[in-house]
């Protein structure tokens, strides 16, 4: 065969070739686009189930597990049993539920002062007072409870449903639901301060939905993206064009393959161009009054870290970002609790105070919705670590999964309110108790889903954030 009718006949193999991967090509884009999975076309805006009160989420996660005990719920009775322990009932319930105390260990009353706040007169403790300025605002829950008592499958619990490795993540869920309003920025961000969580990434995976659903990490400086700038020299024109030949590239190994996850990888390396040329706006602080940087507390060291992240937070709401998650690490203090936990008040209380008022003030905070938690609380006893003498000022609190709190605001939720409540020693619900898949329920709600009806189908059945529990709470809705 000479070299003329070798490329013939590889022409017309050629052309067979790409009329039959044209068919499957054009066949696959329409099963991607009905399962929300084509790429770019995958974070387009959807229509939830019914009319949403919130269209956004800003998730204010504080790993470790806060104590419920000094800033939310007051237990002024356990002053009277400081010293001993609890009594036999509680500590025949604890059972193996403790990671590190021991039942019989000595009741710790709270140091703090509480005070009411607001018309609606709600309790919280003075480390608080930014956020407790707000209180006609907030929803404050003291009756949630856990099923996990270690960090980890706490973290798992809390954002994917299920203590197992693999599922998706709250703000993928919610970005696979309602797709993004933005085009510029991704539809979930993270935005991490503090020493890092324990659950790292499986808090914003994607778990088996489509990549396009994941978390995106941003730093609060420089480059958001590590690599997001071009390389000294390399205009934005060269990059068009070499992304353009990355894309048809890709484009032909997904036709190929039959790889339906190369979709994703096409919209991801578009969106990050665009990003190249809106983020560095994004981070750009300069714009606004100086009265908004003092009330973030960006001019003052202490508090700059979380207040750079929660007025990104806002920016990035502005913008169409769907779900910000800032995780915050770590509020795990089994030693030295009145210290740790000042500190960790004193970095994030002025910033979330500031936020709720920011987003009041635009108009946005009907529209979003505010979570501010932990995984779970801790103990009403003291736990002693590290070899510390057992002196008040050393003192801890262990975990706690079977009662704590937590707060939401704005979309949707009903401000000026405490729902639930807790026993003499903050052991367990005595009013209104409220699971993890409740809180999930309620979340899916506000932004407009039945929960029951939102869900992928994987391995042969179709799953939710939810799992086969969750109850939406009324008592928490406007």
């Amino acid at each position: 065969m000479d070299w003329p009718q070798y490329q013939a006949v590889h022409s017309r193999r050629r052309f067979f070739e790409k009329f039959t991967s044209g068919i499957w090509l054009a066949a696959l884009s329409h099963v991607l686009r009905s399962e929300g999975r084509a790429g770019d076309e995958a974070l387009l805006p959807r229509k939830p189930h019914f009319t949403p009160k919130a269209r956004n989420v800003i998730f204010m996660f504080m790993e470790g597990g806060p104590s419920q005990i000094d800033l939310f719920d007051p237990k002024p009775q356990l002053v009277k049993y400081q010293g001993q322990p609890l009594p036999d009932s509680l500590i025949k319930a604890y059972g193996s539920k403790l990671a590190f105390a021991q039942p019989d260990s000595a009741v710790l009353p709270s140091g703090r002062i509480f005070k009411r706040w607001g018309q609606s007169g709600i309790e919280m403790s003075d480390w608080l007072p930014h956020i407790a300025s707000n209180a006609d605002d907030l929803c404050l829950i003291r009756s949630m409870h856990t099923d996990a008592f270690n960090h980890h499958p706490g973290q798992l619990l809390l954002f994917s449903g299920a203590t197992q490795f693999g599922r998706p993540s709250l703000g993928a869920w919610s970005v696979y639901g309602l797709g993004s309003e933005s085009q510029n920025l991704p539809a979930f961000v993270v935005l991490v301060s503090g020493r890092g969580t324990s659950g790292g990434v499986t808090n914003w995976t994607n778990g088996f939905l489509p990549s396009t659903y994941q978390g995106t990490v941003f730093r609060s400086s420089g480059d958001p993206i590590l690599y997001l700038s071009n390389p000294a020299g390399l205009s934005p024109k060269t990059q068009r064009v070499t992304l353009d030949a990355v894309k048809e590239l890709n484009e032909q190994h997904m036709v190929d393959s039959r790889d339906m996850a190369i979709a994703s990888r096409i919209a991801s390396y578009e969106l990050a161009f665009r990003m190249q040329t809106h983020a560095p706006d994004l981070l750009d602080f300069s714009k606004e009054p100086a009265g908004t940087i003092e009330d973030y507390g960006i001019n003052q060291e202490v508090s700059r870290p979380y207040g750079a992240n929660c007025l990104l937070a806002r920016r990035m709401i502005e913008r169409g970002v769907r779900f910000v998650l800032l995780a915050d690490a770590s509020w795990d203090d089994h030693s030295d609790l009145n210290e740790k936990l000042k500190k960790n008040c004193d970095r994030t209380d002025r910033p979330i105070g500031a936020l709720i008022r920011d987003l009041k003030q635009r108009g946005l905070l009907d529209s979003t919705l505010l979570v501010w938690c932990g995984e779970f609380g801790r103990t009403a006893m003291v736990e002693h670590r590290g070899g510390n003498a057992p002196t008040p000022e050393k003192a801890g609190r262990d975990h706690h999964p079977f009662a704590y709190s937590l707060w939401m605001a704005g979309g949707g939720i009903k401000g000026g309110r405490v729902v639930g409540k807790t026993d003499d020693f903050c052991f367990y619900p005595a009013e209104d108790p409220i699971h993890i898949h409740d809180l999930q329920a309620t979340i899916l709600h506000s932004l407009g889903f039945d929960h029951t009806r939102l869900t992928y189908r994987h391995m042969g059945r179709d799953f939710r954030l939810t799992d086969v529990g969750g109850n939406v709470v009324a008592k928490l809705l406007a």
